[in-house]
């Protein structure tokens, strides 16, 4: 089964359902290749080796390899343990944050109301 999903500014592409044969867009294979080098930079930084970091995630050795290449068939929730094993797990949280959304803070602004009308109170009857 194919699911058809169009990129702005790339091309059309056909994307497999299934999570073994994806097609992913070039920015985001790109994207996953370089979060795995920092991740792989970060903990050499910190001179864990591969096997205690492994250890620490409660991963494979060989998953972390996978993370350290970018694999998108690996499950975020490992990427972000990885992460949180580094100390760097706060950092996800602003991935998509308002104030990281320069295109969704202009989509807001655009739709602002042109003018604000003060609600009128409620008529009085005369029982009262």
């Amino acid at each position: 089964m194919y699911v058809k999903y169009v990129c702005d500014h790339y091309c059309e592409h056909y994307m497999r359902t299934s999570r073994s044969s994806v097609v992913m867009p070039l920015p985001v294979r790109h994207a996953l290749r370089k979060l795995g080098r920092d991740i792989r930079d970060a903990r050499r930084r910190r001179r864990i080796p591969a096997a205690i970091a492994a250890q620490r995630a409660s991963i494979s050795r060989t998953t972390l390899v996978k993370i350290e290449k970018g694999d998108p068939g690996v499950a975020i929730g490992i990427y972000a343990t990885v992460l949180f094993v580094l100390g760097m797990a706060d950092r996800l949280g602003d991935l998509a944050a308002p104030k990281n959304d320069p295109v969704g803070l202009q989509l807001e602004e655009e739709n602002l109301p042109q003018r604000i009308r003060v609600a009128r109170s409620p008529k009085r009857t005369k029982d009262k």
